[in-house]
């Protein structure tokens, strides 16, 4: 399935799109753990800056399994993925962006694409009934 085909999904929340895709099968299970489910279920908006399984798997080994056991940490790091409202990819502006785990993301936009932080986002707009999906190559951390 591709990552933009996700468009006729899109009745569902950000949880039920990204569970639907098959590409965001870590961040699911991740958000599941940190009890972030029925927050990211909610009314919202919300634009998420969603990592694929690829980019959770360029974590260094056993640190999946090790956040998904921390929860505070597993918390901080997802919230840092998200912010409050819509972002369409139209509107996105370089600069800072402060995300719902009270940090700031640095987004840079220009005619090379669209980086959060370190990470390049791949695929954009992929809409939700509650806000909208970004998806990037790196998993975001947090300072």
């Amino acid at each position: 399935m591709s990552l933009l085909s996700s468009g006729a999904m899109a009745a569902g929340t950000i949880v039920d799109v990204a569970a639907g895709n098959g590409n965001f099968n870590t961040l699911v299970a991740a958000v599941k753990a940190a009890g972030l489910a029925e927050t990211l279920s909610g009314k919202g908006p919300y634009t998420v800056f969603a990592p694929t399984d690829a980019a959770f798997a360029k974590l260094p080994p056993g640190t999946v399994d090790a956040l998904l056991k921390d929860v505070p940490k597993l918390k901080s790091i997802l919230t840092y993925h998200v912010v409050s409202g819509q972002v369409m990819a139209k509107d996105v502006k370089t600069g800072a962006v402060p995300t719902v785990n009270g940090q700031s993301i640095n987004i840079t936009a220009g005619a090379g694409g669209v980086a959060v932080n370190d990470a390049k986002v791949t695929a954009t707009d992929v809409a939700a009934s509650n806000g909208v999906i970004h998806v990037v190559d790196t998993v975001l951390m947090p300072k």
